[in-house]
């Protein structure tokens, strides 16, 4: 029996640095894809900084508090390093739990599905990675 081809061409990716959402190789990059970092210039003047990191901690540590199966929200999160001005790091912690997800340290999910980050929307849910996902 042959194998067929796929007939869809095969797109490169990479994950945004600062956003954590995915990216698709572009003709304008052909000559510097090796190199990119950042899907756009808003993430390329925003970068990681230390907020963000600190945001990144405190997810694996909530999340740690918990039993496997549970979920935190990225509000959460934000509450836990923000105190009162927590607001203003809640689109940051979204932007946390993405990048987390693409070094497979945590899963967002919606309605206890796994959904993929660069698409999800409304409020995220996030669980640590179980070994079947």
């Amino acid at each position: 029996m042959s194998r067929q081809r796929d007939p869809r061409p095969q797109v490169e990716t990479k994950v945004c640095a600062s956003c954590g959402r995915e990216m698709q190789w572009r003709a304008s990059w052909s000559a510097v894809w090796d190199e990119v970092k950042y899907c756009s210039a808003a993430c390329r003047s925003r970068k990681v900084t230390p907020t963000d990191r600190a945001l990144e901690a405190t997810i694996l540590a909530l999340l740690a508090q918990r039993p496997a199966k549970e979920t935190i929200s990225t509000s959460d999160a934000a509450r836990a390093v923000g105190g009162d001005g927590w607001r203003a790091l809640e689109e940051p912690a979204r932007r946390a739990a993405r990048r987390l997800v693409a070094v497979r340290a945590v899963d967002i999910v919606h309605d206890g599905r796994v959904v993929d980050p660069s698409w999800a929307k409304g409020p995220m849910r996030i669980r640590r990675r179980t070994a079947g996902s």
